[in-house]
């Protein structure tokens, strides 16, 4: 159990208060035990000191010395401070800009040691805003003149790295003390780990690299094995229930649902399925995981089963993400039952109250069969019958709240859940470690890769009569920005302005659309359907068709400031064309001269192995820039590192199994403090 202190809101820490508490609440830091948590990003090394008369103009630099002068000067348009700083070889001069408190905390005769960049200021060397710190009077100077590691933290505006080491200091001695041992003693010894306590005080106040690297390790593995334990103990709750209604496929069904679709099935697809029916024969509830590149098929996987559990009288919801990829989905099984008695329901945020009405009645006496829609099929009033399969399209791209809604509505239900977005082997042990996890590995005949080219600001004009050919051959074209509207901050296109500027422009003529998130959903709807059926052309957006928006009319993707997107995310983007019998072709736009930026599209260009472009983009941009947001659910670690921890990681798991091999779910007394950790770790996971 913690001790009161670090269950201690910060907002009654030394120095905080209600305004500050908001700011550490921004960074994830509530009580006094998230601070200690939330570790420094990088450490600056200080050198030792040097006397003043042996500075050198550009260089780097620390020096110790008596403070003479101090004042405050005001510029026309930002104020500074001024100190003298002596040593016995010479004088320096220290300038802070826009720090008028500085003139009050520093004194004449005050031992300053300063850091910072030398440079030349008429007769002085200078220091423009140095780090500095005070020498208490009974400090030898010669005894602050060791090599420094200073730990920087990640802020805010209003919550300067500087003002978050100033709390940790005023609570780092007694929270240190009331850290707890959390792992057993033979996993300590095992890899030789450093105390808890001690890892978090390195981190902290380090004393050496060497002493840092040690200390992260530590926390790192603990984060990695609390997160395995976790996932163990998730799974075996959920294997436990038996509580699921047996789905069987007979060789009739299979046959009926066959000649539903309009198309064979991928023997990748037949692979799937197989595993799915396998699942959904069982009363143990199936949690499976269907992954596959942009257009492989995975929702005509996900409609087998569907019909499979219809055919057995169970009821199924389908969830998507957005209201426009719920409708397509509606609109798709539609067209494969034409004629038959299924019958399927459609519930989204905006209709009629008499459409919610009929529809919640049809799910709640049985009468409807499939129901799909978005989170509005999760909210309180819905009410089923006999609900038995919850399928998830993009299960990232809900909340966390809407997934542990859904989560405790379907439990006894099986749960399939579908992405287009491939997850890298150590990405997906974490994020869907308590998933059995399918693949779709080959895209249906015929579909070919799209063709991929990074496009110079010199070359972008020509392109534009390029696109203008295609548009007037009958084909449609996606143009996507990273902006919705003109951004004061950052210098890039947005998609308002550029869609009116293109109707006057470049492709004058035409019919140019609109569409980004902001938009009411009748009018997404409106612009979706008017695009489809070829009344719309070219269609100017945000990434709002990231996902699954299908017009297989569509042969032809532009994406202005490409370096601004993951590569993820364009390789989704690039999957909205191309889908049809024509070839598609996506032209990357980018006027950056960033190296970085250049490699990540290079990558992009190259391959349309969606794996691979997964694996390269969990190593340039983390896993959060994969699978979405933070609210994805994606653990955050502090000290962790799935790009580089993989060993760490494999240990983790190792341990995890052999740990609940015999207790499942750390019931036992000997594991009661680890299930505590993991409780504490990962509250939601563990509902």
């Amino acid at each position: 159990m913690p001790s009161d202190l670090l269950s201690k809101p910060i907002m009654y820490t030394k120095g905080v208060g209600p305004h500050r508490a908001a700011e550490f609440k921004s960074l994830g830091v509530r009580t006094v035990g998230d601070l200690l948590e939330y570790l420094p990003f990088r450490y600056e090394v200080l050198p030792k000191s040097k006397p003043i008369g042996e500075l050198e103009i550009d260089e780097v630099a620390t020096v110790i010395g008596s403070i003479g002068r101090v004042r405050a000067t005001q510029g026309y348009r930002r104020s500074s401070v001024l100190a003298d700083v002596v040593d016995g070889t010479g004088t320096c001069r220290a300038r802070w800009f826009n720090a008028p408190y500085l003139r009050d905390r520093l004194g004449h005769g005050q031992t300053i040691k300063l850091t910072g960049k030398a440079v030349e200021d008429k007769r002085w060397v200078q220091f423009v805003n140095p780090t500095f710190e005070i020498l208490p009077d009974d400090v030898d100077p010669l005894g602050a003149d060791d090599e420094a590691l200073v730990p920087v933290y990640s802020a805010t505006k209003l919550l300067p790295p500087k003002q978050i080491a100033r709390v940790l200091d005023a609570v780092l001695p007694l929270a240190i003390a009331a850290v707890r041992e959390q792992l057993p003693v033979e996993l300590i010894k095992r890899h030789s780990l450093i105390p808890r306590a001690e890892a978090i005080r390195e981190l902290h106040r380090p004393t050496s690299l060497e002493n840092v690297h040690a200390a992260r390790k530590r926390l790192a593995y603990d984060e990695l094995l609390l997160m395995q334990l976790a996932i163990r103990v998730r799974r075996h709750r959920m294997r436990q229930a038996n509580d699921a209604p047996p789905i069987i496929t007979t060789s009739k069904i299979n046959e009926r649902i066959l000649a539903r679709l309009p198309f064979e099935l991928t023997s990748a697809q037949r692979k799937a399925i197989d595993e799915i029916v396998a699942d959904l024969s069982q009363s143990r509830p199936m949690t499976r995981l269907l992954q596959g590149d942009v257009g492989c098929g995975k929702t005509a996987v996900a409609i087998y089963a569907a019909l499979s559990a219809v055919a057995n009288r169970i009821q199924v919801t389908i969830l998507a993400p957005t209201e426009i990829l719920a409708r397509q989905t509606h609109d798709k099984i539609c067209r494969y039952l034409k004629g038959s008695r299924v019958k399927i329901g459609l519930l989204v945020g905006q209709m009629r109250a008499s459409e919610r009405k009929s529809m919640l009645e049809g799910l709640a006496s049985g009468e409807m069969d499939i129901a799909i829609g978005t989170h509005a099929l999760i909210e309180d009033d819905v009410r089923w019958a006999q609900l038995g399969l919850v399928i998830v399209d993009e299960q990232h791209r809900f909340g966390v709240a809407q997934r542990t809604a859904l989560r405790s509505k379907t439990r006894g239900h099986h749960y399939l859940v579908m992405t287009a977005t491939p997850i890298p082997r150590t990405l997906a042990m974490t994020v869907y470690g308590d998933f059995e996890v399918t693949t779709i590995d080959a895209l249906p005949a015929g579909r070919k890769p799209v063709e991929t080219k990074i496009i110079s600001p010199n070359i972008q004009p020509a392109c534009w009569t390029f696109v203008r050919k295609r548009v007037a051959a009958g084909e449609r074209v996606f143009v996507v920005y990273p902006l919705v509207e003109e951004s004061e901050t950052l210098d890039l296109k947005d998609a308002v302005a550029q869609a009116d500027a293109l109707r006057t422009g470049e492709l004058r003529g035409f019919e140019v659309g609109l569409l980004h998130g902001r938009m009411k959903s009748d009018e997404k709807l409106a612009t979706m359907n008017a695009f489809r059926e070829g009344r719309i052309q070219v269609l100017v957006c945000t990434t709002v068709v990231e996902v699954g928006v299908d017009v297989p009319e569509a042969t032809m993707l532009i994406v202005e400031h490409a370096e601004r997107f993951g590569l993820a995310q364009l390789h989704q983007l690039r999957g909205r064309v191309g889908r049809g019998n024509k070839p598609g072709t996506c032209l990357l736009f980018t006027d950056s001269e960033s190296r970085k930026a250049k490699t990540r599209l290079d990558i992009l260009r190259s391959t349309s192995d969606g794996f691979k472009i997964a694996e390269a983009d969990l190593n340039l941009r983390g896993p959060g820039e994969i699978v979405g947001t933070r609210q994805s659910g994606i653990p955050v670690f502090r000290a962790a590192d799935l790009t580089k921890d993989d060993d760490l990681l494999q240990s983790a798991i190792k341990d995890a199994d052999g740990i609940t091999q015999d207790d499942p779910d750390l019931s036992t007394p000997k594991n009661q403090k680890l299930l505590y950790a993991v409780k504490e770790a990962h509250p939601l996971a563990m509902n």
